[in-house]
């Protein structure tokens, strides 16, 4: 209840600032997309690690925001050309987001289907890659900004095992988290990462992976506990029937042999618990499949406003402190951490705060 209040709020407070960000990001504004289809990895130069970018044609701002969206597929088929994946990502690039669709590494299906290690290992691999995808938006921010983006300001989410790694990479923090028994865990990422570790072994190295906020159709996680209150926002959109990624928690497609994930019927009140931000939209008496023929489904296009709707409070252009400017001397202007990168707050960790009139404050808070 705290959380859904405080989200309210934020949600009234941007509406009243809303011009601050020109009318971007909640309605469709652009008519027409560009897709670029590019290699994001400088280690593998293959079809798994090709992602298709999108942005509005016309669109001059240098500064949005960036979403990457995963395909589904049960991590053993599926392409960024997914209708959903295309539809989500236009919708979006609309709005007047970089968007990109992408590729990531797939496993054996008998492999898949008979070894809780290899399943670990898949998406761990998937993490790797969609952290790559990450850093090479970060990159190429670096080298002329060819894409017109925020660096700071990067979500990521995708449908069924899309989601499910989109969620894994944001709140798996340390390798210690990882179980090592029955399956050891920890021994993968080091296998998959080598001296990266949770980075992985999929390139662009020296940038951020880190993620603005999560946003997860059909997906899950496998322990419920990794969901902490320093972690990002999560926004869910599910069915409440859904068994193949279990809206409560069960095996993946309602087998035993595949790992158990925990869907948005146990994930928000947990998110509520830790008083992590978060939103969730339930379809009753629906099953997995509703987001698979994307814009047919009029639970996909509700599915993607209440995802636009959840985004827009958390975007640099409602920075809520900007409302005080004309009475106030001094605002807040950024947060940054201790090596200079912008960042929000994040509790119980050193933080410094500048302010409009060029002042600083080093902040902890708890």
């Amino acid at each position: 209840m705290k959380k859904t209040l405080s989200f309210i709020i934020i949600l009234l407070i941007s509406n009243i600032i809303y011009s601050q960000c020109n009318g971007r990001y909640q309605a469709e504004i652009f008519n027409s997309i560009n897709k670029n289809t590019v290699n994001y990895s400088d280690v593998y130069n293959d079809n798994e690690h090709e992602m298709d970018v999108y942005s509005a044609i016309n669109d001059t701002a240098t500064n949005r925001p960036v979403i990457l969206y995963l395909h589904g597929g049960s991590y053993t088929g599926g392409d960024k050309s997914l209708v959903d994946c295309i539809d989500f990502c236009e919708s979006m690039a609309k709005r007047g987001y970089v968007t990109a669709s992408i590729n990531y590494r797939l496993a054996n299906i008998i492999s898949f289907l008979t070894s809780n290690e290899t399943q670990y290992e898949t998406v761990l691999k998937s993490v790797a890659d969609a952290k790559a995808a990450i850093r090479y938006f970060r990159k190429s921010y670096d080298n002329g900004n060819p894409y017109g983006i925020d660096p700071s300001t990067i979500f990521i989410g995708g449908y069924s095992a899309g989601a499910v790694t989109a969620i894994h990479l944001a709140y798996i923090d340390l390798i210690s988290d990882l179980p090592t028994s029955p399956v050891n865990v920890q021994a993968i990422v080091n296998n998959v990462g080598g001296s990266n570790g949770l980075e992985g072994d999929a390139g662009n190295l020296g940038y951020a992976s880190s993620v603005s906020g999560v946003i997860s159709f059909a997906g899950g996680i496998n322990d419920i506990n990794w969901i902490d209150q320093n972690d990002e926002p999560l926004v869910s959109i599910q069915g409440d029937l859904d068994l193949t990624v279990n809206y409560n928690c069960g095996p993946v497609m309602n087998n035993p042999l595949i790992l158990n994930l925990c869907g948005a019927g146990v994930m928000h009140p947990k998110a509520d618990d830790v008083n992590l931000l978060n939103d969730k939209l339930i379809f009753n008496g629906t099953d997995h499949s509703w987001a698979a023929a994307g814009n047919n489904n009029p639970k996909f296009v509700q599915a993607v406003d209440f995802t636009s709707n959840f985004l827009f409070p958390l975007l640099p252009c409602n920075n809520t402190t900007n409302i005080s400017e004309e009475i106030k001397e001094k605002v807040l202007v950024k947060i940054v951490d201790m090596i200079g990168q912008q960042t929000k707050i994040i509790k119980n960790k050193p933080l410094i705060l500048i302010y409009s009139d060029e002042s600083t404050e080093k902040r902890i808070y708890h």
